[in-house]
């Protein structure tokens, strides 16, 4: 139960998303379209969460994955989607400003 509500919340151990971007990492912004053209983190894939399903085809399971939105409510979604299906490294980076400002 501690660990569900960790993970909802996003506690737990640092993640170093510098270096996983360094490493070869991906972000898709689950984000809608609109709001992905007001503004963006440089390099990532907008994929909006109600679309995920349909875009598997596009993400490698064995790539890591970085999942980002508004506030970070769509992309812990996203991240438990995509490792319900298969894929292995997945990490919620949660707002996408937020996550901007860690890998710079």
């Amino acid at each position: 139960m501690i660990a569900l509500i960790k993970q909802l919340f996003g506690l737990g151990p640092q993640v170093d998303y510098a270096d996983l971007l360094k490493k070869g990492a991906i972000i898709v912004d689950v984000r809608t379209r609109a709001e992905y053209q007001q503004g963006h983190i440089k390099g990532s894939q907008n994929i909006p969460l109600n679309n995920l399903s349909n875009h598997y085809s596009k993400l490698k399971k064995d790539k890591t994955i970085i999942t980002c939105c508004a506030s970070g409510m769509r992309s812990a979604q996203a991240k438990n989607i995509l490792k319900a299906n298969g894929y292995s490294e997945v990490y919620n980076g949660g707002g996408w400003t937020s996550l901007q400002a860690k890998i710079k």
